[in-house]
């Protein structure tokens, strides 16, 4: 091989040219980072005329299901709306929190708020905390400059892309996407990709499920579809409901009238505190 030709830096393809310094690193005792679970199905959409998000309703406490139909897309503005997964907390605090500086600036100027300022809020907060606000985010919008579209992640790092999944249904919907998805779809096509995305994470994700919202944004107008698809509802109800065979026996009752009350306390034997 020539000079030359070793000088040529590699063309595509993966690198792994880190992977023996990770292991180096673990070898000295340090601890790899764990994975980030977050529990959600959440995906957005470039379509011609403006953006669609969808997500999941499902909210999970570990192995419990805490809320079947809660909202994961937030308001940032009058156009532009935010998916959220991971802490569901921190996911709220954020979103409000850049939705009221985004009126504050509003105000201020006068002007529609720009895709690229609640971007750069967002990112700003969440890498100023390194990761531990547990909040993913797929963020969305029309404004001055046509449609915009932007992932961000618990540390602060961003991608720009014309489609995004986000969650631990993610893999699944954007099995999907790739698939299907092509440039200048319509509206109607694009609600129903969006919609088969967020399925296919809540039938094969565990931490995804019940039903699919959508949100609609074009230029001076969004729609908000809640519960827009059903996908799995509860078909089955026990006729008996729910039954508690063993009960706690009451070994000793006893009431005391209010006014025994106030009598003991008028004779002066209440006890001190």
């Amino acid at each position: 091989m020539s000079t030359a030709a070793e000088s040529v830096p590699p063309k595509g393809g993966f690198s792994f040219d880190l992977c023996r310094r990770n292991e180096m690193l673990v070898q000295k005792g340090l601890k790899q980072p764990s994975f980030l679970k977050t529990g959600t199905t959440i995906v957005g959409l470039i379509f011609q005329d403006g953006v669609i998000l969808g997500a999941d309703t499902r909210a999970t406490e570990g192995p419990i299901v805490a809320d079947k139909n809660c909202e994961k897309i937030h308001y940032m503005a009058p156009n532009i709306y935010c998916c959220g997964a991971g802490t569901a907390a921190d996911t709220e605090a954020v979103t409000d929190m850049v939705s009221s500086q985004l009126k504050l600036h509003r105000y201020h100027t006068g002007r529609e708020s720009r895709v690229v300022t609640a971007l750069t809020l967002l990112k700003s907060h969440l890498f100023s905390y390194q990761g531990y606000v547990s909040a993913a985010l797929v963020l969305g919008g029309v404004d001055v400059t046509g449609p915009h579209l932007h992932t961000i992640y618990p540390h602060g790092s961003t991608d720009t892309l014309p489609f995004a999944t986000m969650g631990s249904g993610s893999l699944a919907a954007m099995a999907v996407f790739e698939s299907k998805y092509r440039e200048g779809l319509t509206r109607d096509e694009g609600v129903k990709l969006v919609a088969e995305a967020i399925c296919s994470g809540i039938f094969n994700d565990l931490g995804s499920g019940s039903n699919v919202d959508i949100c609609v944004i074009t230029k001076g107008k969004k729609e908000y579809l809640r519960n827009y698809m059903l996908p799995n509802p509860r078909t089955y109800v026990s006729e008996k409901g729910y039954s508690f065979a063993k009960k706690t026996e009451v070994l000793l009752t006893k009431i005391t009238p209010l006014r025994e009350l106030v009598e003991v306390v008028e004779g002066g034997d209440a006890m001190e505190e």
